[in-house]
């Protein structure tokens, strides 16, 4: 099992509507009709480290904080304690934003490639997933896109070699839940948060996903 390391030096402390249809849509969305739903998840005046609509606690919100030596710039690192997620930058930073990770025991740590990615993706729920939630049943044949949809605006596809884990990290309809366990497996994001993100990962890069039973130690 991955454990968490201390790989984010930082002064912050740790602790402190439109429908989608059911239906999957045949035909992917068009630029104008993601720009239309880019602009209604996007808070008026949006400034990412103090727009807060949702009502999220303010440590949640996107900083840039200084990052440990020897981290690989484009990879990312969740820290499933305090629910950070670190995009690490040349020049020895990183961005960090709050997320939400999978509820119970259906979080899995483990180092991931990102081999794909997708704006305003289609949800398709697993056949465990339907298991343990018979009302998503209804999905079965893929959730349409939109501001609703299970994967928010953005998601970013995580494999183990070429093997599809359908782990993601995605934006989500229930910004609310960012700081608990909610999802089914998945790192949830704000939307307008993983879109900041989206454009600045490169298919390829690693994602490092450490284990939610470690103790959260501040470091300055």
């Amino acid at each position: 099992m991955l454990t968490r390391r201390h790989f984010i030096q930082s002064s912050a402390a740790l602790f402190a509507a439109t429908v989608a249809s059911p239906v999957l849509a045949r035909t992917s969305p068009t630029g104008s009709q993601k720009a239309a739903w880019d602009a209604q998840i996007t808070p008026t005046g949006y400034d990412a480290a103090t727009s807060n609509p949702w009502g999220v606690h303010t440590r949640f919100l996107p900083q840039r904080v200084t990052a440990k030596n020897g981290l690989v710039p484009g990879d990312i690192h969740v820290d499933a304690v305090a629910r950070y997620l670190y995009h690490i930058e040349e020049g020895g930073t990183a961005m960090r934003y709050g997320v939400a990770i999978a509820r119970g025991n259906l979080y899995e740590p483990g180092t991931y490639v990102i081999r794909r990615k997708v704006e305003w993706p289609t949800w398709t729920p697993t056949a465990s997933m339907i298991e343990r939630n018979p009302e998503y049943a209804k999905y079965k044949d893929g959730m349409a896109p939109g501001p609703n949809n299970a994967l928010g605006s953005r998601a970013l596809y995580l494999f183990e070699g070429n093997r599809d884990t359908y782990l993601r990290i995605h934006g989500t309809p229930h910004p609310q839940s960012i700081g608990g366990r909610a999802s089914s497996g998945c790192v949830r994001m704000i939307m307008a948060h993983i879109n900041d993100l989206y454009p600045n990962i490169k298919i390829g890069a690693t994602a490092h996903l450490y284990s939610a039973a470690d103790s959260v130690t501040a470091r300055t």
